[in-house]
């Protein structure tokens, strides 16, 4: 039976908003993380059958099945073709599901899977302007428009978070990140991206130091004047792309390629769509059973700080070793650049997983329509 290996795993820094990555257009950025991608196993793109691209706002630059614009403006083959995906926040890490399904099932031998999205110049929401996109019979059954803000808040008072504990969450995210980045951690995942005046930009830019618990208390709440929801504690809308060049062990062989890592568990769960970001805790059990795996066996969590009360809540329920969950920071200091995000997380996640030996690693990320993918990735 085939499987689906992770060959290589690689992103762009991720860019703040309006910053560096903001002057370049986002299938120029997807272009060259994918060429980045290629150049660094040293083989040709002829090899590549689909590029599954995950990206959220499929409007303006963005829209036009954008996968299949990249690989075509990265100098790929005719031959390579490419399909856009949209799970929400998911939308990337859906595409290795895609990409892993497809490997097993024979429908292809190498596949990149990724996304990007470029939040400066199509902002969050553009393909919803003017429409209403719930319909009658949905508020009929749910009673509201969802809303992530408030479902952030709507955690927060579940399961009993203050202030002070989702700004402590922000706080150990920006430390944590800061001191990865120190260290040079996320230097070899990394694709310095060209921009169009010739400079390149090689470095995150959203990780803020020397924050205080003070500093972030002074922040207006976004969503209720009585909340808990800042955008201090909220991830960051940014800028970047990621991407994984995966095929099945067989044809890694064939190519003289060492796989990383192995798929060994996808699945999806859906939960409440109007508190819209719980789903990553029944889908993180959903893995855990569907795998045989013990909790004591996942080395290291990757869970998506759309906003803070999210992990928290998530490990308040499964029971994680804290220190196991994003401990090279998340979202929250490094960015949250909509439909690259799941495969960022991933990329992160398996270098962190081979540089420090660990056997297995779990990813899970909330996604619009209270929906949750959850990924276990094996070291070989």
């Amino acid at each position: 039976m085939s499987d689906a290996v992770i060959v290589q795993a690689l992103r762009s820094p991720v860019g703040r908003r309006n910053g560096s990555l903001g002057g370049i257009h986002p299938v120029e950025l997807s272009a060259q993380v994918l060429n980045g991608l290629m150049e660094s196993v040293q083989r040709a793109p002829e090899i590549v059958e689909d590029v599954i691209w995950g990206c959220v706002s499929q409007v303006g630059e963005q829209t036009s099945d954008i996968a299949r614009r990249a690989a075509l403006s990265a100098g790929w083959p005719l031959s390579v073709t490419g399909v856009t995906v949209d799970r929400q926040c998911g939308s990337s890490q859906q595409s290795v599901h895609f990409a892993a399904a497809g490997l097993i099932s024979g429908q292809y031998e190498v596949v990149v899977a990724g996304g990007v999205e470029s939040m400066s110049r199509v902002p969050m929401g553009s393909s919803a302007l003017d429409h209403d996109v719930v319909g009658p019979s949905f508020l009929a059954r749910f009673g509201a428009h969802p809303n992530q803000g408030i479902g952030a808040e709507m955690i927060a008072t579940r399961w009993g978070f203050s202030r002070t504990d989702v700004d402590e969450y922000s706080l150990r995210s920006h430390e944590l990140a800061a001191a990865a980045h120190d260290r040079g951690e996320f230097e070899d995942q990394i694709i310095p991206i060209t921009l169009p005046d010739g400079t390149t930009v090689s470095v995150d830019e959203c990780i803020r130091r020397g924050s205080t618990l003070e500093t972030l208390g002074g922040l207006k709440t976004a969503f209720r004047e009585d909340g808990v929801i800042t955008a201090g504690n909220s991830s960051q809308i940014s800028d970047g792309a990621a991407a994984l060049l995966m095929m099945t062990s067989q044809k890694a062989q064939e190519l003289g390629l060492e796989p990383i890592a192995r798929v060994h568990t996808a699945v999806l769960a859906g939960d409440d769509p109007v508190i819209m970001l719980t789903a990553p805790i029944p889908a993180t059990e959903k893995a855990l059973k569907r795998s045989g795996l013990a909790l004591a066996d996942i080395g290291t969590y990757e869970v998506n700080e759309a906003f803070a009360p999210v992990p928290l809540a998530w490990l308040k329920d499964i029971g994680a070793d804290a220190d196991l969950l994003n401990p090279q920071g998340g979202a929250i200091a490094i960015g949250h650049p909509l439909g690259g995000s799941g495969a960022r997380l991933m990329t992160t996640m398996i270098h962190r997983m081979k540089n420090q030996g660990i056997r297995y690693g779990l990813q899970t990320m909330c996604e619009g329509g209270g929906q949750a993918n959850a990924t276990i990735i094996e070291l070989l």
